[in-house]
């Protein structure tokens, strides 16, 4: 090869070097820019980006769930139709309309199973000993069988234990979604004079929270943008079966930075609904009748259509009527799936006089945008009281879609 020949293979070989640097630079350049997964309502045109266009990849996907509330597919995103650069999770809502909440609920929920939340050693002839935790128990395990029989209650447990007489327990019991079996030998506890296993569980609670949204027609809703855990272990709660109920707020403990405030609240009489659900995102259920301090109906915003800035919250104080507030939303995360989506501060003078912020039992109070319900609050910073977090609307929608 001569010199000129190799001046412009050296040439070429560089060119095509820094077309593949600038190839790769534009590859990745797309793989940040579409997101993982996108939303956009149905009838609207799918999001491209930067001439990068979408196609499905399961075609009769399109129609399995026509009846819902949304629309989940898998699609791939290409440049030219040809170039792929991203695959997506590509979900698609029905343009729907809610009732915003405001208003507060009282919950009374029993588990499903029992919840392990702590042990106690049992006093016996030979010394204390502890029976379950030798059976391979666990704290946060739930214990769903004994001796192959459904568990409908602590009681049912203890029962069973102390009926033992010694005998081994077949127990079934699950840990982190997987399940499992132990044997169980309860001993007989000097002090007591019953058998023991050496374990306290929970099966029941009841809280308050605020509701996010309601579907006018079906009357399905969602509140708290957070799960109901169990305060001992942090643990969700596996809630089997629970009723909703009317809350009149009574009072108001102020949050300060390291103490959040609450709203005290008392239990109406009667039942309004039932619970269907606990999740991550919140709890959802069915109210018996549409509760009468219901505004009128806005549309529901997606993650999407979400920005910094100005914003306003509705929330039910110890005046019993749904007060407007005014917020600013900062540090949006768009690919959030959880709870904690953005962050909310609280800016409204008469809201920080009453309460210093957030405080428990607002969780769930949605968040209204630009005329469109596009989330809900969920958490306060323990450090300023002031500041908190936001769950997207779509995210407790599917809660409700799910059901």
């Amino acid at each position: 090869m001569n010199c000129k020949n190799k001046r412009n293979f050296k040439m070429l070989s560089t060119a095509l070097a820094a077309f593949l640097l600038v190839a790769v630079a534009v590859l990745g350049a797309y793989h940040i820019l579409i997101p993982d997964e996108i939303s956009y309502f149905s009838g609207d045109a799918v999001p491209s980006y930067l001439g990068a266009d979408a196609m499905l990849l399961d075609e009769t996907a399109a129609s399995t769930e026509a009846d819902g509330l949304f629309l989940e597919q898998e699609a791939r995103y290409t440049l030219l139709g040809v170039i792929p650069l991203k695959t997506v999770n590509l979900v698609s809502y029905k343009d729907i309309k809610v009732y915003p909440g405001g208003m507060p609920f009282g919950v009374k929920f029993y588990t499903d199973g029992v919840l392990v939340i702590g042990f106690c050693d049992v006093g016996t002839e030979s010394g204390k000993q502890n029976p379950a935790y030798a059976a391979g128990l666990r704290l946060k395990d739930v214990i769903t069988h004994v001796d192959g029989k459904e568990l409908g209650s602590a009681l049912e447990l203890t029962e069973a234990i102390e009926q033992s007489r010694g005998r081994s327990l077949s127990l079934r019991y699950t840990r982190g979604g997987e399940s499992a079996e132990t044997t169980l030998t309860p001993l007989f506890s000097e002090d007591e004079g019953i058998y023991k296993a050496g374990i306290w569980v929970k099966d029941s609670g009841a809280g308050i929270g605020t509701v996010s949204f309601i579907l006018p027609d079906s009357l399905y809703f969602t509140g708290l943008g957070h799960g109901i855990c169990d305060a001992d272990t942090g643990e969700l709660l596996p809630i089997e079966r629970g009723t909703v109920v009317d809350v009149n707020i009574s009072g108001i403990n102020k949050g300060v930075s390291g103490t959040p405030g609450e709203l005290r609240g008392f239990f109406g009489a009667g039942k309004t609904g039932i619970l269907l659900g606990n999740d991550a995102c919140g709890v959802y259920g069915l109210f018996s009748e549409c509760p009468q301090t219901v505004s009128e109906p806005i549309p529901l915003g997606l993650k999407n259509e979400v920005t910094e800035g100005e914003a306003f919250i509705y929330c039910t104080l110890d005046t019993g009527e749904i007060g407007k507030y005014s917020v600013e939303l900062r540090s949006i995360n768009k690919g959030a799936t959880g709870g904690k989506c953005f962050i909310v501060k609280v800016t409204d003078k008469a809201l920080l006089e009453k309460t210093g912020g957030i405080v428990q039992g607002m969780s769930g109070s949605p968040i209204i945008q630009n005329g469109k319900l596009i989330g809900a609050v969920t958490h306060v910073m323990i450090g300023d009281p002031t500041t908190g977090y936001g769950i997207f609307a779509e995210n407790m929608l599917r809660l409700i879609s799910e059901e």
